[in-house]
């Protein structure tokens, strides 16, 4: 019974100390999570989002190739390609809650074997020393062959239940290889969506610049333009100061814009006619309701960290959200519109201020880089520029008539 059981129990517990020094592999985690809910959550919210991205960018690349005007094409091209690095950042923030997550199963597992570690290591020298001890001495040692006996009894006993322990480890040992594995996976998973992200911003790029070559006729009126911008945000005793100039700019532009241009002078009776023609009755038809609240979207992917009204110490109450995104994110324009002003202002960073028509106006602060010009012309999701680095922080203010409104409210999900 010895002979043929200690070779086995030797061979288990070289497996089973094999095993526990291979699950010591130092995890590569990119996120932090307070505890798996989080992490789980994260990466349930991270693949919504990418969800969203791509059938947005999906429907984008469908307007540009029926876009007839180059403008429209390559505003649709620039869209597309904003919402494709939103889609690469959200699979970049599903592998690392995904990572989070099996380094937390890791790390509990390496505490179970440690646990196990000290006994199995005092159990390992004692076999090694009883298989090291020749029969022939066993034999000739002090005792009685009932004691033999008694020992060849307790070994026989003891060999199924070292047996069935080691097969529990032995079965750890393989999910945190398993779970090596699956790091693994998600590593090399991670390394493809950060290339992917840097090409599509190379492409981003390129974009971008094909349409500063063909706006370069406009430069002169949109660099007037930026300048009176600038100059209002100077001006503005704070931003929503600005904001309400701003508005009140867009709102005359508008009805200029609406004003009937020079009409031909009729000819003799025609004109006559024209002078005395009163005025139409009203038909009683009540008039058109007023169109409905439009959508808009989130203008970066992220966490919503102050709420709509929300009041910190120091500040006032909140206009907007806050909403932390991941470093260099990319941010897009909240809904179709006009880019009444961008640059830096103080306290806020770079900002973008959309006029939407229609007596809406979106806010974007907290930005590090911008791609947007005032009087460019934009369509929802347009990119607008980057957050920072490190922990970004991007706020999101929307207004209708001026008045704050709670933008999660008219967000497209």
């Amino acid at each position: 019974m010895r002979r043929t059981a200690l070779p086995v129990c030797l061979a288990v517990t070289a497996a089973t100390l094999a095993g526990f020094a291979a699950v010591t592999v130092s995890a590569q985690q990119s996120a932090d999570y307070t505890d798996p809910a989080a992490a789980r959550q994260a990466l349930a919210e991270a693949r919504r989002q990418g969800d969203l991205a791509r059938q947005r960018a999906d429907a984008l690349e469908r307007r540009a190739g029926a876009a007839q005007a180059a403008a429209d094409r390559s505003a649709a091209e620039a869209a597309a390609a904003a919402a494709r690095i939103q889609q690469t950042e959200a699979g970049i923030t599903a592998e690392q809650a995904r990572m989070a997550l099996i380094d937390r199963q890791r790390a509990e597992l390496d505490a179970r074997l440690a646990q196990r570690q000290q006994p199995l290591v005092r159990l390992t020298a004692a076999l090694q020393r009883l298989s090291l001890r020749p029969l022939a001495f066993s034999l000739l040692r002090p005792g009685t062959v009932r004691d033999s006996m008694h020992l060849s009894a307790m070994l026989a006993t003891l060999m199924p239940e070292v047996a069935q322990r080691t097969s529990a480890l032995r079965a750890e040992i393989d999910r945190s290889r398993a779970l090596k594995a699956q790091a693994s996976e998600t590593i090399a998973a991670l390394r493809r969506e950060q290339a992917s992200l840097a090409e599509r911003r190379a492409k981003l790029a390129s974009i971008e610049n094909a349409q500063r070559f063909a706006a370069r006729d406009a430069a002169g009126i949109a660099g007037r333009e930026a300048e009176r911008a600038l100059a209002l945000g100077e001006q503005a005793r704070d931003l929503s100061a600005l904001v309400d100039d701003l508005r009140r700019a867009g709102t005359l532009r508008e009805e200029l814009a609406a004003l009937p241009g020079p009409v031909l002078r009729p000819a003799g009776a025609q004109a006559a006619a024209a002078i005395a023609a009163p005025a139409p009755e009203p038909s009683g038809i009540a008039s058109a309701p007023p169109a409905a609240a439009p959508e808009f979207l989130l203008p970066v992917q992220g966490r919503i960290v102050a709420g709509f009204g929300s009041v910190t110490p120091g500040n006032p109450v909140s206009r907007g959200i806050v909403i932390a995104s991941r470093p260099e994110a990319q941010a897009i324009a909240p809904g179709p519109g006009r880019i009444a002003f961008a640059g830096p202002y103080r306290g806020f960073g770079q900002i973008v201020i959309v006029d939407h028509g229609g007596g809406w106006t979106s806010l974007v602060t907290g930005l590090a880089r911008l791609n947007a010009q005032v009087g460019e012309t934009v369509v929802g999701g347009s990119p607008l520029g980057t957050a920072g680095p490190g922990r970004p922080t991007v706020g999101f203010e929307l207004r209708r008539e001026g008045e704050p409104v709670n933008p999660v409210d008219f967000a497209n999900p």
